[in-house]
C-alpha cells in the first residue's frame, strides 16, 4: 500500500487444507516500532473467504520479531492452525479450477489505535493453469499444416482446394494473433485469462531458446542498451507457488538489484538502503508486453530483439525449404520416383513461387512487428534496436504498399481491357504466384479488400504498441476497432464463398466478444472482484471451445486436401469465374494440342465417334479459350534457347527465361500488338451482337 511501514522482499504462504495448516515465511524490512495487531484474509475471486486475528504477543511462532515489532530487517517463519469453522467457509473451486483468482493478505495495524501501518499480499495458486506448452505446440502444428497443405495442393493443381485451405488457415493464425494481442494489452486481466493467452505469444516470436536470449543481451550493451536482470535476481525469492503474475501487477524497481517477489507485487528494496529509502521506493509495475516476456521467462529488454530474430529466422527457413523441395522434385523426376507431370509450374517458375511466398510470410509477420516495433520506439532498449525498429517498420510497410498498389493496378487494367477484374489477376501465372496472397481468399470484385484489412491490423498495433502506459485507452480503442471490423465483414462479406464469409464473420465476432470482455478487465466500469473473475473464467470458455473447433476445421480440410484424389470436388465452383482463369500451362497446352490435331483431322480412323454430350463439350471448351484468349495468349512451349527479356508494363522489369511459362505482361513484340488489337475488335463485336456467357460473373457488371 501507498506509505508503507513495511517492505516484504519474500512472501511464501502454503495452505495444506489437510491438516489445516498455514505455513507463511515472509523477510523484508520494517520501519514500525511498536506493538502490533495482525489480520490475515483469504480472498477468492475478489470475495473475502476466510480472516483470522493474529495477536503476535499471544502467537508464540509470531512473538519473536513481532512483539514488539522492530525498526529493522525482519524474518517470520510460522505455522497457523486454521480452524474447521474457518475452513467451512473456503469455497470448493478454490482447489480445483485452474489459474486460481485467490490471494492471502496479511494487514498489520497499531495495537493501541488500529491504524493500518502496512498491508502485504500474496497470491495463492492451486497448481492448476490453462497454460500448456502442448497447447502451444499443437495450435502451431496445426496451422503450419494448413499452409504447408495449401501450397501442396496448390502444385498438384488444386487451385480451389489450395484457395479455401490458405484463407482459412490464414483467418486461423489471425485469430490466435489476436489472442496473443489481447495478452499483451496492459490492463490487468484475471489470472486464467493471461495465463491463456500467454498459449498464443509464439505467434508474436516470444519464444526464449537460451543462445538467442544471450545473443539479444549481448547486441543490446554492444549497442549502447542497459539490459534488465530481473531474472538473475529471483534465486533468493520464491516462486514454486505463486505460477502467474499478480492481477494488480509486479512492483519492481529498475536498477541492477531490482528483484520481484514471488511474481506477486511487492517491493524489492535495495541492499544496501536505508529502511526510510526503501519504504519510499519508487514502485513500477509490469504489465502488458513486459509481463508476457516475463511469463516467456526473458527478460524484459529482450523481447523485441526475440521477436526480430525469429521473424528473421522463420523467413531465412522458409527460403531454404522452397529451394530444398525445387531440388528435391527434380532429382525424384531424375530419379523416376515422382511423375515428370507432378509441380511442373512449381518447378518451372519455382523463382516467382519463392516471391509470393516471401510476401505472404511479410504478411503473416506484419502484426508481431508492427507491435514490436512500435513498442520498442516507446521502450528505446539500445540505440541498435530502435535503429531495427525504424528499419522494419518502413520496409514492411512499403513491401505490402508496394504489393496492394501492384494488385489495383493489374485489376484495373483487367476491368479496362476485359471488363472483369479476375481476368488477368488469375489468368497470368506470374501476377497470380506474387500477388494473389492478397486476393485469392476475397471475391474477384473486392480483390482491393485487403487494404482495410491491413489498416485494420495497423491501427490496432499502433494501440497495442503504442499506449502500453493506458490500458483503459487501449481496451476502449480495441472494442472500437474489432466493432468496425465485425461490422464491415458482415455488411460487405468480401470472401470468396459463403462458407469461408461465415468463417471470418465467426472469428470477428469472437474477436469482438473478447475486447469486450477486456473492457471490463480494465476497470472502466468499476465492476466488483468476482464479476471480473466469473467473466475471465467465461472468456477462457468462450475461447478455448471456439479455438478447438477452427483447428479441428482446418485440420479436416488440410487432410482432405492432402488424402483425397480429387480434393475440388468438396468445394463448388466460385461464381467469379476464376477457375476457367486458373489453368495449369501443362493442362492447357495438353488440351489446345488435342483440339489442334481433331482440326488438323490427325488420329482419324483410329478412335471411335464422340457421343453428342462430348462433342458439346469440346464446343464448348474451344469456345471458351477462344473468348478468354488462350489460345492467344498461352501457346505451347518453345524450344529451349536463348530468349530476349520482356518489360512489364507496369514497370517490375520480369523477365523471362526461354522454357517458362509465358506471361499475359509479354506484350511488347508486334504480334503482340496484332493480338491485342483482334481481341478487342472481337470483343466489340460480341458486344454489338450478343452477350457472351462468359460475361456472366463479378466485375462484369460494373
Amino acid at each position: 500500500m501507498a506509505n508503507s511501514s513495511f517492505a516484504a522482499t519474500l512472501f511464501n504462504v502454503v495452505f495444506t487444507p489437510d491438516n489445516r495448516t498455514l505455513t507463511y515465511n515472509v523477510e523484508g524490512v520494517s520501519n514500525i516500532n511498536q506493538k502490533i495487531s495482525a489480520e490475515l484474509e483469504l480472498i477468492v475471486y475478489g470475495l473475502s473467504a476466510m480472516k483470522q486475528d493474529l495477536n503476535p504477543c499471544e502467537t508464540a511462532e509470531l512473538k519473536q520479531g513481532l512483539c514488539p515489532m522492530t525498526a529493522a530487517p525482519i524474518k517470520i517463519n510460522s505455522n497457523l492452525d486454521i480452524s474447521a469453522e474457518v475452513m467451512s467457509n473456503i469455497p470448493g473451486i478454490a482447489y480445483t479450477i485452474p489459474d486460481l483468482d485467490a490471494a492471502v493478505r496479511i494487514k498489520i495495524s497499531d495495537l493501541d489505535t488500529n491504524k493500518l501501518l502496512a498491508c502485504v499480499e500474496a497470491e495463492l495458486s492451486n497448481g492448476h493453469t490453462v497454460q500448456q506448452k502442448g497447447v502451444s505446440w499443437t495450435t502451431a502444428v496445426i496451422a503450419g499444416l494448413g499452409l504447408i497443405a495449401s501450397a501442396i495442393t496448390s502444385g498438384l493443381g488444386h487451385s480451389n482446394t489450395a484457395a479455401h485451405v490458405a484463407a482459412n488457415a490464414m483467418s486461423l493464425f489471425g485469430f490466435f494473433q489476436s489472442q496473443a494481442l489481447l495478452g499483451m494489452v496492459a490492463i490487468s486481466p484475471p489470472p486464467i485469462v493471461a495465463a491463456w493467452t500467454q498459449n498464443f505469444q509464439w505467434t508474436m516470436g516470444i519464444i526464449r531458446i537460451g543462445f538467442l536470449q544471450e545473443m539479444a543481451t549481448w547486441y543490446q550493451r554492444a549497442t549502447g542498451g542497459t539490459p534488465t536482470t530481473y531474472l538473475s535476481q529471483l534465486n533468493s525469492m520464491s516462486i514454486e507457488v505463486q505460477k502467474k503474475i499478480k492481477r494488480d501487477a509486479i512492483p519492481y524497481t529498475r536498477d541492477a538489484m531490482a528483484a520481484l517477489t514471488r511474481e506477486v507485487g511487492t517491493l524489492a528494496p535495495r541492499s544496501n538502503a536505508d529502511t526510510t529509502s526503501v519504504i519510499n521506493e519508487q514502485r513500477v509495475v509490469l504489465h502488458g508486453i513486459e509481463r508476457v516476456g516475463f511469463k516467456a521467462r526473458m527478460e524484459t529488454t529482450n523481447i523485441f530483439f526475440t521477436g526480430y530474430a525469429f521473424f528473421i529466422i522463420f523467413v531465412l527457413l522458409v527460403v531454404i525449404g522452397v529451394v530444398a523441395f525445387k531440388y528435391v522434385c527434380e532429382g525424384l523426376v531424375k530419379a523416376g520416383k515422382m511423375k515428370s507431370d507432378q509441380f511442373t509450374d512449381f518447378r518451372n517458375g519455382w523463382q516467382t513461387v519463392l516471391k509470393g511466398i516471401l510476401f505472404r510470410v511479410v504478411l503473416i509477420g506484419f502484426p508481431q512487428m508492427m507491435v514490436l516495433c512500435f513498442w520498442e520506439l516507446t521502450v528505446r532498449d539500445s540505440a541498435g534496436e530502435v535503429v531495427l525498429a525504424i528499419f522494419t517498420l518502413v520496409t514492411m510497410m512499403c513491401i505490402l504498399a508496394w504489393a496492394c498498389s501492384k494488385v489495383v493496378r493489374i485489376a484495373q487494367r483487367s476491368i479496362l481491357m476485359h471488363k472483369n477484374p479476375a481476368y488477368i489477376l488469375y489468368s497470368d501465372p506470374t501476377a497470380l504466384n506474387k500477388w494473389g496472397f492478397l486476393y485469392v481468399q476475397f471475391k474477384a470484385a473486392m480483390y482491393y479488400c485487403i487494404i482495410p484489412m491491413l489498416i485494420y491490423i495497423l491501427i490496432k498495433a499502433m494501440f497495442v504498441g503504442l499506449v502500453q502506459v493506458n490500458g483503459a485507452v487501449q481496451a476502449v480503442a480495441l472494442i472500437l476497432i474489432e466493432t468496425a471490423l465485425l461490422v464491415g465483414v458482415c455488411v460487405v462479406r468480401p470472401y470468396m464463398d459463403k462458407k469461408t464469409n461465415g468463417f471470418n464473420i465467426a472469428i470477428a465476432a469472437v474477436n469482438w466478444l473478447s475486447a469486450f470482455f477486456m473492457l471490463f478487465f480494465s476497470g472502466v466500469f468499476s465492476t466488483p472482484g468476482i464479476v471480473s473473475g466469473a467473466m475471465g473464467v467465461i472468456f477462457f470458455i468462450l475461447n478455448a471451445g471456439f479455438a478447438l473447433v477452427l483447428l479441428l476445421m482446418v485440420l479436416i480440410s488440410s487432410g482432405f486436401a492432402l488424402f483425397t484424389k480429387n480434393p475440388d470436388t468438396r468445394y463448388q465452383p466460385m461464381r467469379d469465374d476464376r477457375g476457367s482463369f486458373i489453368k495449369s500451362q501443362t493442362q492447357l497446352t495438353t488440351e489446345l494440342d488435342a483440339l489442334g490435331a481433331t482440326a488438323r483431322g490427325e488420329g482419324k480412323g483410329q478412335h471411335a465417334r464422340v457421343d453428342s454430350d462430348e462433342d458439346m463439350a469440346i464446343d464448348r471448351q474451344t469456345m471458351a479459350a477462344k473468348e478468354a484468349g488462350f489460345s492467344e495468349h498461352y501457346q505451347p512451349a518453345p524450344p529451349r534457347g536463348p530468349s530476349p527479356q520482356t518489360q512489364s508494363p507496369f514497370g517490375d522489369n520480369n523477365t523471362v527465361p526461354a522454357g517458362s511459362p509465358p506471361s499475359y505482361y509479354s506484350q511488347n513484340s508486334p504480334q503482340a500488338v496484332d493480338r491485342t488489337a483482334s481481341l478487342r475488335s472481337e470483343a466489340q463485336y460480341r458486344a454489338a451482337n450478343n452477350s457472351s456467357p462468359w460475361q456472366r460473373g463479378a466485375g462484369y457488371d460494373h
